[in-house]
């Protein structure tokens, strides 16, 4: 099975948060990791976010960093260009979602497709879910129990 992760649930794998376990449990049964080139910044924004709200030990979050790039080199990164716009358009308009929402959700439906089976998206957000399912995706979680914005 092919994984993507929004950052909504690729930071479950760096954190202990509600369904991490689960998050990490799909991962290392998957046979593939694949994300926007978009989650590299918006999971180092969460990660130093967390480190200046926590005040928590500096090397702690040095290490995730760390992790966090030793993973990203093995995953399957899909690009924002030309041909990915037609989808984001196509996603924000048919489900109303913001900016890096719809870019996560056209990467999907581009590995998705490229996949055609045996692929899963993760996220935790409740309308890019349910957006997901829309378009045909099984999710992770499988109903939108995630949060809302």
């Amino acid at each position: 099975m092919i994984l993507y992760l929004d950052t909504s649930a690729l930071v479950k794998k760096y954190f202990e948060e509600k369904n991490s376990a689960e998050v990490i449990s799909v991962w290392k049964s998957s046979l593939g990791i694949s994300t926007s080139a978009v989650a590299y910044a918006e999971l180092l924004a969460a990660v130093y976010r967390k480190a200046s709200e926590t005040r928590a030990n500096k090397s702690l979050f040095e290490r995730v960093v760390s992790t966090f790039q030793e993973d990203w080199s093995s995953f399957i990164i899909v690009e924002v260009d030309n041909r990915l716009n037609e989808t984001i358009h196509k996603v924000i308009a048919n489900h109303g979602l913001r900016g890096f929402d719809a870019i996560h959700l056209a990467s999907a439906l581009a590995i998705g497709s490229a996949v055609t089976d045996n692929f899963l998206f993760a996220c935790y957000d409740e309308k890019l879910g349910q957006a997901a399912r829309a378009e045909g995706l099984e999710t992770l979680p499988s109903s939108a129990p995630g949060r809302s914005r």
